[in-house]
């Protein structure tokens, strides 16, 4: 397993009451959503905020991290991609346990919000965990292997779905595809359409993680 280098913002370790984890998207790096604490922050007194570098350099050159390949950008085979999913996934399963430890705090206190692809591996990681996390947000992202989420599920999370219905990237159906496995295995799934918004995180989208991020912390 990889150690995960990491930024981290709000109260000091052993004081947090919850705790945020930003998973950032393919070329990105953990600084690229940590930002977002200074706008949360303030209305998520007590909660601390993470998020880590994925492990891996991007396959096309330098610039920024990515959580798996992504064929059809970096040409890279399927089974390569299929490779790099899992071997990331077990990183963040060891890095979400370490954080915990270290804050002192139980699964039931954190909230996953990744973008992008880091949506993607928050959504294939948090169903799979032997305790649940508070929720997870998945800001245009895609739900990986769907027809595995039935049989390896072992918790379940509420979920909220953000997306832009601009998105050039990762198409804006791609949220209904998700909303509909996850709800026909039993999540409690939430969604929020970003109107007139492309492949990135809108005041409206952004206002409404928060809610969930509060409440789900707030129930905890």
């Amino acid at each position: 397993m990889r150690e995960l280098r990491f930024g981290r913002k709000g109260p000091a370790k052993g004081e947090a009451t919850g705790l945020v984890v930003f998973l950032h998207g393919y070329g990105a790096d953990g600084a690229d959503l940590l930002g977002l604490a200074d706008v949360l922050g303030p209305h998520l007194p007590g909660v601390a905020f993470v998020a880590p570098d994925a492990p891996e350099r991007c396959v096309g050159g330098g610039f920024g991290h990515q959580w798996f390949p992504i064929p059809w950008i970096d040409g890279s085979p399927q089974a390569a991609a299929d490779a790099g999913l899992a071997a990331s996934a077990a990183d963040l399963d060891g890095f979400l346990d370490a954080c915990l430890a270290e804050e002192g705090l139980t699964p039931d206190r954190m909230v996953l919000v990744g973008f992008s692809q880091g949506a993607m591996i928050s959504l294939h990681v948090a169903p799979r965990r032997p305790l649940a996390v508070a929720g997870v947000v998945a800001i245009s992202g895609r739900l990986l292997q769907p027809d595995r989420l039935a049989r390896e599920t072992q918790v379940k999370p509420p979920v909220l779905l953000v997306h832009g219905d601009q998105d050039a990237v990762v198409p804006f159906g791609d949220m209904a595809k998700a909303g509909e496995a996850l709800v026909a295995a039993g999540f409690s799934t939430f969604g929020h359409v970003m109107q007139g918004s492309g492949h990135g995180i809108a005041p409206d989208g952004l206002g409404v993680a928060l809610q969930f991020i509060t409440e789900r912390l707030a129930k905890s």
